[in-house]
């Protein structure tokens, strides 16, 4: 996967949990569970492209470990949205399910930047 087309996943991952959240049923618990997930999944997408005009490889790398941070972050406030019977399993499965791919995704990113580091200066302790 490329860089437009990790960029257009991320952005759409945003969009679907916009769309959950705004489906919520009203109340104290769905509005603070609601809004945690809304900040966490729409940072992912903004996050990945301020990684993507990172200034370093080290600014790079620090951005993106924001980005598996906040990913799996979202993973966690959906789980806790079914544990809370707000939302069934099924209704938030694949969006479980992308997010632990975006955080898979963003894992081997960071370990390939590293790894490409190591060669170009051995002597680094990362």
């Amino acid at each position: 996967m490329n860089e437009r087309e990790f960029k257009e996943r991320t952005r759409e991952f945003g969009l679907r949990v916009v769309r959950l959240v705004t489906s919520l049923p009203k109340g104290r618990v769905e509005d603070v569970l609601g809004k945690q997930l809304l900040r966490s999944a729409t940072s992912v997408g903004a996050n990945y492209r301020s990684a993507c005009r990172a200034r370093s490889r080290a600014d790079m790398l620090s951005k993106l470990a924001i980005v598996e941070e906040e990913a799996d972050e979202s993973v966690y406030w959906l789980e806790l949205l079914v544990d809370a019977n707000v939302v069934t399993a099924k209704k938030v499965e694949a969006l479980r399910a992308e997010g632990g791919e975006i955080v898979a995704m963003t894992v081997a990113s960071i370990k390939t930047l590293r790894s490409r580091e190591k060669i170009q200066n051995p002597k680094s302790k990362i």
